[in-house]
């Protein structure tokens, strides 16, 4: 199965996006339902060629009776883009509409509300990062995806983002992805010591004073390992982890009833971000993997993946600095096939230019046809 990725106002406003979408050869188009802040090329669209969406937002209509009495509500677009004007034509078009939903990963709720965001060993915020610790961030979650389920009637949810963001994030101007951290020192500011993990930490018997000195010591000397780091309360911190990913993922689960639910995630125990933690064997009925890096990297998370009990699917870059090439598509999505990916999720039908939606296309139709 081919699922490519698109945002509603690459095909609101644009009467051939369908048609386009619909010839690559999908089987289902992902489109954002619920999304960050983003500065998007459309280069195919025939009124724009970028929309500036400022602020994360909810491209369904925000109901007071689902969002009376809560400060945590989704910000309303006033950019092109309707979500369901876009799962209208697609579904005119023959395409089954999964709702790319976006969770935890929201900038302006997190401004307004610097308590509820995941904070490091050193005491700094990341404004990004709702920490699903705080019930009423979870509950925010939850109501978000029942309002998707509700109002976007999709044929299936993908859920992106459904567990605590960490240190990296691509924000505006960042210059912390250029900085000289390993992978552990990353995991290490990583970890949340908000008040919600802080006493998560302490219901497990660890001393919060000590246990974020250790990390703060990990990261300012370069541990060689997240468990080298944590010492004796590694195994106590990993289960917080897994538990607080699994919980979210298992409570969204439950909220979307009986329709397909797809997780973005990662096998990784210490995982954080828009791919987070299913080691705790979160309920979904696809997982799938980043394939956005050096091929042997992501063949090795798909079959990590796998080796959970996962059904796994491959969230694949088909922009640059990946060639426009469809023999060089097909290849990548035959070496995750046998890793073990069941499904390809091409990144992304809205951005790419005619060359790249070429080689989409050439990549889908190489696949079918088994070369």
């Amino acid at each position: 199965m081919n699922v490519v990725y698109a945002y509603p106002w690459d095909v609101d406003g644009d009467p051939a996006a369908a048609e386009r979408l619909r010839s690559l050869g999908a089987d289902a188009v992902a489109l954002a339902a619920s999304y960050h802040t983003t500065r998007a090329a459309t280069p195919q669209h025939p009124a724009h060629r970028l929309v500036d969406a400022r602020h994360a937002a909810f491209y369904l209509p925000v109901r007071s009776t689902a969002w009376a009495g809560r400060r945590l509500t989704p910000g309303v677009p006033d950019w092109p883009g309707s979500y369901p004007a876009a799962r209208d034509a697609l579904r005119a078009m023959g395409l089954p509409v999964q709702a790319w939903t976006v969770l935890t990963h929201n900038t302006r709720l997190g401004r307004a509300n610097p308590d509820l965001v995941v904070v490091n060993a050193f005491g700094e915020r990341y404004p990004y990062a709702l920490c699903p610790a705080f019930d009423e961030v979870a509950d925010y979650c939850r109501t978000l995806v029942g309002e998707v389920v509700a109002l976007g009637e999709p044929d299936a949810l993908i859920l992106e983002a459904a567990g605590p963001l960490g240190f990296r994030h691509m924000g505006h101007h960042e210059k912390t992805d250029g900085a000289d951290w390993s992978p552990v020192q990353t995991a290490l500011l990583s970890l949340c010591f908000c008040a919600a993990c802080a006493a998560r930490y302490a219901y497990e018997g660890l001393d919060v004073a000590r246990l974020r000195a250790r990390v703060r010591a990990g990261v300012d000397q370069g541990a060689a390992s997240v468990e080298s780091a944590l010492a004796d309360a590694g195994d106590a911190v990993r289960i917080v982890r897994i538990r607080l990913a699994r919980d979210l993922q298992d409570l969204l689960r439950a909220e979307a009833g009986g329709i397909s639910v797809t997780l973005h995630g990662n096998a990784d125990p210490w995982a954080a971000g828009p791919f987070a933690t299913v080691a705790g064997g979160g309920e979904a009925d696809l997982v799938v993997g980043n394939c956005w890096n050096d091929p042997a990297v992501d063949e090795a998370g798909l079959r990590a993946l796998a080796a959970l009990g996962h059904r796994v699917g491959a969230y694949v870059l088909a922009l640059p600095p990946r060639p426009a090439d469809g023999t060089a598509l097909a290849a990548l999505a035959e070496r995750y096939a046998k890793a073990g990916a069941e499904e390809i999720h091409w990144y992304h039908g809205g951005l790419a230019g005619p060359a790249r939606l070429t080689a989409i296309r050439d990549a889908i139709h190489a696949q079918r046809r088994g070369v």
